[in-house]
């Protein structure tokens, strides 16, 4: 392992490349990444590198996310395989459909989506600033997509809107069940729970905290709490107890937590993607800029 880190180092010195990894993806690609976060950090900071040739770590819509922001960059994803499935879980038709419909409505695209559903969208988000972003927006309605629950999670807190929704999930976080978070909970019962808005209301409903990844991070850092439940994908506890190494932290019981595409991504791929070249991210231009809009609005509007 000691030798394929100092591979790593050494390739990114003479490729002129800058690694980005989610929380979500392997521990060993965490330690060799120049830079970890959530969505939305990996958003602002591939915005900011000097590089040329960005590492992006996670799943494809991450990479296209890169790409779109930087058109002159070369993005690789170590894994061209790594999708995410919520990403599709929305149709082109229904959009359209919903702007006939409604005339004053905002289409908000939850940034973990296909490059095809920004070009079609208002404004992107993430769950560090769905909630921010969407009491601005000026719209009377508000079609959220792809994911339901994240839309549920914010629509509770903007009565003053009308949401519209759309029947998306993410795999890892829907198939943390009330039971589970119950059943750890008589396990461990001086731990808080942390839960990813992207559970379902029956999850977060039980939590002592709600929020992104980021923000769950952040929370255990700062709270008094030596035990947490953490329900979100495990990949998070790498972070957690580098940054918490005092504290425990247990997952929900009857699900794995994990999510198998980003847990493709694995430190032999990001050593042959820094060799190679490749798979590289690549988008049409005209395709490319019509989903620039939506994305740079997000980075505006989180400001």
């Amino acid at each position: 392992m000691k030798d394929k880190i100092e591979r790593v180092k050494r390739l990114k010195r003479e490729k002129g490349a800058v690694i980005l990894a989610h929380y979500y993806v392997e521990d060993a690609v965490q330690e060799v990444a120049d830079y970890v976060g959530d969505s939305f950090f990996l958003s602002q900071i591939a915005t900011k590198v000097e590089a040329q040739t960005i590492v992006l770590c996670g799943v494809r819509f991450m990479g296209e996310s890169a790409k779109i922001l930087n058109p002159g960059k070369t993005v690789l994803l170590p894994d061209a395989q790594a999708d995410c499935p919520m990403a599709h879980m929305a149709t082109p038709e229904r959009i359209r459909a919903i702007r006939e419909t409604y005339d004053d409505v905002a289409v908000v695209c939850y940034i973990n989506s296909t490059a095809e559903l920004k070009t079609l969208a208002d404004v992107c988000v993430t769950s560090s600033n769905a909630l921010k972003i969407c009491k601005a927006l000026p719209n009377k309605y508000i079609y959220f997509i792809p994911d339901q629950h994240l839309a549920h999670f914010i629509a509770a807190q903007l009565p003053e809107k009308h949401f519209l929704f759309n029947d998306g999930y993410c795999l890892v976080h829907n198939a943390i069940r009330p039971e589970g978070v119950r059943a750890a909970k008589a396990a461990h019962p001086n731990a808080k729970v942390l839960a990813h808005p992207e559970c379902s209301a029956s999850v977060t409903a039980l939590a002592d905290y709600v929020g992104s990844t980021s923000g769950i991070i952040s929370f255990a850092e700062k709270d008094d709490a030596k035990s947490y439940i953490v329900c979100t994908e495990k990949g998070v506890f790498y972070e957690l107890r580098n940054r918490c190494p005092d504290k425990q932290f247990f997952p929900a019981q009857g699900c794995t937590q994990c999510c198998v595409n980003m847990k493709k991504v694995t430190l032999d791929k990001v050593i042959s993607a820094l060799e190679t070249g490749a798979p590289a991210v690549e988008l049409d231009p005209d395709f490319a800029k019509a989903a620039y809009s939506p994305l740079q609005k997000m980075l505006e509007l989180s400001q």
